[in-house]
């Protein structure tokens, strides 16, 4: 993979670095700064990942993914959000060749991180950040708790490759990196040669990318101790509705 000078991890403006180069890197202050929310809050959240129910739609036979997921929908007009009813996660096989084209129910995020205040205002906020790149009066987003293990040797946080989600706007949130080696995070352009790699190893740092101009992967991740995970908070933003079949 190449990488170019002219683009940039970070920017004094995330909503102008993105519409410029298609990502940013939002290191955890900065995260807080655009949010508002206090680091008591975020590590409120944190004992959830460690009660994920098992991914039971692995394809490739792998026991390595745990994960949680709801729907909300954040109105521009006043910024409210509201929890949208529960729904499978459905994406096209154009957008995920491994697991596109079936309906996966999965386990809703529990009420007591669905329904705190802080965990509406980020949504709300990375959601007018958002809209400061591409207008919209409506997002409907789709929200991800992952957590990718090393108990088989070896976890895979994208088994599905690089790949674009099939959405506006995606945020990548790091929530905790323990006893691992690898997960090496890489951006491409979708229509260039360019790309960039980084190591997001700070807890509530985040990426934040255009979907219909980047792709992006992590790679494999290894133990580097016992009990080795990687844990990360997925949102998706898009506009017209949710995917579905």
């Amino acid at each position: 993979m190449s990488s170019d000078e002219t683009w940039t991890l970070s920017g004094r403006d995330p909503a102008a670095t993105i519409a410029t180069q298609g990502f940013v890197v939002l290191a955890p202050d900065e995260l807080r700064e655009i949010t508002g929310i206090a680091p008591a809050s975020l590590e409120r959240w944190r004992p959830a990942w460690d009660s994920l129910p098992a991914d039971r739609y692995l394809r490739d036979g792998g026991r390595y993914r745990a994960r949680r997921h709801s729907c909300f929908v954040h109105e521009s007009d006043g910024g409210a959000v509201r929890q949208a009813p529960h729904r499978a996660h459905w994406q096209p096989l154009d957008y995920n060749a491994l697991h596109g084209g079936i309906e996966r129910m999965f386990e809703p995020i529990e009420r007591a991180i669905a329904g705190d205040p802080d965990w509406r205002r980020l949504l709300a906020a990375l959601g007018a950040l958002f809209a400061r790149v591409a207008a919209s009066d409506r997002w409907f987003i789709e929200a991800h708790q992952f957590r990718i293990d090393t108990a088989d040797g070896v976890g895979r946080p994208t088994p599905e490759g690089a790949h674009r989600d099939g959405v506006d706007f995606v945020a990548v949130i790091l929530v905790a990196r323990h006893h691992v080696r690898g997960g090496e995070s890489r951006v491409f352009e979708a229509d260039g040669p360019r790309g960039i790699r980084f190591v997001m190893d700070r807890p509530w740092g985040a990426v934040l990318l255009d979907d219909a101009r980047v792709v992006h992967e992590a790679t494999p991740i290894q133990p580097d101790g016992t009990d080795a995970h990687r844990d990360t908070l997925v949102l998706t933003y898009r506009r017209g509705g949710f995917q579905s079949p």
